[in-house]
């Protein structure tokens, strides 16, 4: 790599994610990587919608505005439009809020005021994703929390099932992600769920001519319209975002996309658009690649726009702010 580029890559990066390492409680807490991976196994085993859930939490987190645990501040009378009380974060999972919450009590009891709500999040993201099969990549820690949750800013920072791949892409580029560390990190749809609202117009009256996008797969069609049948009176309704292995991290989501077998419009279009499709099939034949790039891309999202030193804070609970009463 030439030193330009390799200038340009370092100048790219938040600042204050140098300050990271990854031995950061190591003298401070240093039970803090273990009391991390014994709660987030004992939740995900009971819980297993616990590893995508917190995966797309901390994504809506990241991507939004920075990593700070900004989505898990709840909405008072002091901050009446909380992050987490944002529209397209009224669906995040509550297993994924939850194992926070007992991580950073236990932490609390082992080392008071020492390890923030954000770095619980990025290190029980890593674990979870290792744990159900994905690759493990490094955290460095030392995130603060946020002094801020403003849930105006997910809109503009959150892509939709919605949106062109113009605006999808967009979204990703204007944050300084590449086309393909989009695809690295849309591989996540590969354990999870989604609501049927998010597809139900591909597969109920999609139009005149047709009652279902002739785009998806007319058996996942079929199965689709059995278990999504009532969800307009019962908004939790839902169908596995990869069908074959939706407990499994692994490369199977792109092989589903090419066969017509995803769920979302989002999905067709990462299999067919010029600009993504290579990549899809990349990451379909090849699942080392895959995991290799998807591991690069959390590593650069786990640091993105963090908080350090005074310009955030180690919150005492994750649900609020400590300078705000309750």
């Amino acid at each position: 790599m030439s030193f330009p580029l390799l200038f340009l890559l370092f100048i790219c990066l938040p600042f204050s994610s140098a300050k990271l390492n990854v031995n950061y409680y190591k003298k401070t807490c240093p039970d803090f990587e273990k009391i991390v991976r014994e709660n987030i196994y004992i939740k995900q085993s009971a819980s297993p919608a616990t590893a995508p859930g917190i995966l797309r939490m901390f994504f809506h987190d990241c991507i939004t505005d920075g990593c700070d645990a900004s989505v898990l501040v709840s909405s008072t009378a002091y901050n009446p439009h909380a992050e987490r009380d944002a529209e397209l974060n009224l669906s995040l999972s509550g297993d994924a809020f939850d194992i926070i919450v007992k991580i950073k009590n236990a932490l609390e009891l082992a080392c008071p005021g020492i390890v923030s709500c954000s770095d619980v999040m990025a290190q029980a993201t890593r674990d979870l994703v290792k744990m159900v099969g994905g690759p493990f990549y490094p955290v460095r820690l030392g995130r603060k929390d946020s002094l801020v949750s403003d849930g105006s800013r997910t809109k503009e920072s959150l892509p939709t099932t919605a949106m062109s791949m113009d605006d999808i892409i967009n979204k990703f580029t204007v944050k300084n992600y590449t086309i393909k560390e989009m695809v690295a990190l849309t591989g996540a749809h590969t354990i999870g769920f989604t609501h049927c609202k998010e597809f139900s117009n591909r597969i109920f009256n999609y139009s005149k001519t047709s009652e279902i996008d002739p785009t998806l797969h007319p058996k996942l069609a079929a199965g689709l319209r059995k278990v999504c049948q009532n969800y307009t009176s019962d908004p939790s309704m839902a169908a596995f975002n990869d069908v074959r292995s939706p407990g499994k991290f692994d490369n199977a989501f792109f092989q589903n996309v090419l066969k017509g077998l995803g769920l979302l419009t989002s999905d067709y279009l990462l299999a067919v658009d010029p600009r993504t499709k290579p990549i899809v099939e990349l990451y379909a034949k090849d699942e080392q690649a895959f995991f290799q790039d998807f591991a690069k891309a959390m590593e650069k999202l786990s640091v993105h726009g963090v908080k350090t030193g005074n310009k955030g804070e180690v919150r005492s609970r994750c649900d609020q702010f400590n300078h705000i009463p309750n």
